[in-house]
């Protein structure tokens, strides 16, 4: 098991154990007020970790407003100026999202080191495949895990020498492959804390399965810290997917929802209430299994081991505990009965 630093951002502490769920907000940074409702609807839907672009310095105002707003840590996405980054800190933000080796030099560098020390503020470290420098495409001949890695521990030295460790680290590629092998290495070869994502991963059909494939198979394997599912959608589905994530790979309490794919013995709507059951219950934190099944033989029989679960009949459904039918209830009643059992659980 990978034990990364203990690096703070704003009230949490990446390292200890927990996995912290992120987004970003793609409202325009000059429209505060957007920007504010989206942040307040991700904090609301489970995010835990926001972050912002901020183009110009002109947007500084965004982080004020940010924090004004909701509880969680508010990140700043910065490209290219450091004032930017000065200002931000300035402002209060909770980390930095910069490339070290895009903010003009060694001594820009050190000027937001020394800022962001001061102010005991984080620095994410940002490499991505599709804008790794040239050098390292000549020597590589293409983006590779090994240039990922060597792309990050080149930053990383640039900050050290500035004598800065809170470090965080992402190596992203809308490469899934390549991405679950740049993490690997930079895994065994630093212990920072590890932000793990697939960048341009897509729509949110595709975007979801590669998220799914690349963070939770890093996720399995002990690695990472915070995550972030980039979805060509609105934010808060990148929350629940998230969430969803953590849960399938055992790393967050919660619902666990099964339910069979029906087949020619189902009687009963069961998608429709499959995914009524799925958002019914998205905000419970109860770690609880519960199974939606199409009919008897694949109800109390395969799904014994749901703490609690529905299986579908003709107009009717039977309500079971660890396989143990308790009662019938009318199909229109499903929904209701069920959630009144998980209540009492």
């Amino acid at each position: 098991m990978r034990i990364a630093k203990k690096v703070k951002v704003g009230g949490l502490e990446l390292g200890g154990g927990k996995i912290y769920v992120q987004s970003m907000l793609n409202t325009p940074a000059e429209d505060i007020a957007a920007s504010v409702a989206q942040a307040r609807a991700l904090e609301a839907a489970g995010c835990e970790i926001i972050r912002a672009a901020v183009p110009s310095v002109e947007n500084v105002p965004l982080i004020t407003a940010l924090k004004n707003a909701v509880r969680v840590p508010i990140v700043a996405d910065i490209h290219f100026d450091h004032k930017i980054a000065l200002a931000c800190i300035e402002a209060g933000v909770d980390k930095v999202r910069i490339n070290p080796g895009n903010i003009g030099g060694e001594e820009n560098v050190a000027a937001v080191a020394k800022a962001c020390r001061e102010n005991n503020v984080p620095i994410r470290i940002g490499v991505n495949s599709g804008s790794l420098e040239r050098e390292l495409l000549a020597k590589y001949g293409k983006p590779t895990a090994e240039a990922l890695a060597e792309s990050a521990l080149s930053h990383v030295k640039l900050l050290n020498n500035a004598d800065f460790d809170d470090i965080v680290i992402s190596i992203k590629s809308s490469n899934v492959e390549l991405m679950i092998a740049a993490y690997r290495l930079i895994a065994e070869q630093v212990n920072y804390p590890l932000h793990l994502g697939v960048t341009e991963a897509g729509t949110e059909r595709m975007g979801l399965i590669k998220s799914a494939i690349g963070i939770g198979s890093l996720l399995c394997d002990g690695i990472g810290e915070t995550i972030r599912v980039s979805l060509t959608a609105d934010p808060v589905k990148e929350v629940y997917a998230a969430r969803d994530i953590l849960k399938a790979c055992g790393k967050a309490s919660g619902v666990e929802i099964i339910s069979c794919p029906t087949c020619g013995r189902t009687k009963i709507d069961l998608i429709t209430l499959a995914n009524k059951v799925e958002e019914m219950l998205r905000d419970v934190e109860k770690p609880i299994r519960v199974a939606v099944m199409g009919c008897a033989v694949n109800g109390p029989g395969e799904a014994r081991e749901a703490d609690i679960g529905v299986a579908g009949g003709n107009g009717e459904g039977l309500i079971f505990k660890k396989g143990e039918i308790i009662r019938k209830v009318p199909e229109e009643m499903i929904l209701s009965e069920l959630k009144k059992e998980i209540d009492n659980l």
